[in-house]
């Protein structure tokens, strides 16, 4: 084992040098530079995931049963906001990010066809804006969203009005 007076020499003639671990390659990440180091909160890519999967067409909702209900309740409280990140839940770590999404699809979508949209629009939403590296996403469709359901939900707001 090497002695802790080695470690402290071996590194201030490196620094003397003008040899960094940053500059050798062994750190690729945008987020940790020589001038400083910059973390980036779970909520934060969980956010940018949901909102690009809200993007693609054929995606209705994202979450569970347990999600809508509670979203449901909350747009009637004046005021309220939905949360962008409801059925997004994400594992970080310095430089990669991996992304479980719940989703509900629209009848009538393909579900290959709008998952392969969801990774391909959360992937470049997440690196492009955080500089994290996505090594994958995974979406779990809950439910599908009827065009009768529709109906339902609207004669149902009617006479709680």
């Amino acid at each position: 084992m090497a002695n802790t007076n080695d470690i402290k020499s071996t590194t201030s003639s490196a620094q003397q040098n003008g040899q960094r671990s940053e500059d050798k390659g062994a750190n690729n990440s945008p987020l940790q530079t020589s001038q400083g180091t910059t973390t980036i909160n779970d909520t934060v890519v969980a956010k940018l995931a949901g909102i690009a999967a809200r993007e693609v067409g054929g995606v209705y909702k994202m979450g569970n049963a347990a999600r809508r209900a509670f979203d449901a309740v909350s747009e009637r409280i004046p005021g309220a906001q939905t949360s962008v990140s409801g059925g997004v839940s994400v594992e970080k770590g310095e430089r990669q990010a991996a992304v479980d999404l719940s989703i509900i699809i629209e009848f009538g979508a393909s579900v290959v066809d709008v998952a392969r949209s969801i990774r391909r629009n959360v992937i470049s939403t997440v690196e492009q804006a955080t500089g994290l590296e996505v090594v994958e996403v995974n979406i779990n469709v809950t439910d599908v969203h009827l065009p009768e359901e529709n109906d339902d939900n609207e004669d149902e707001g009617k006479q709680l009005q």
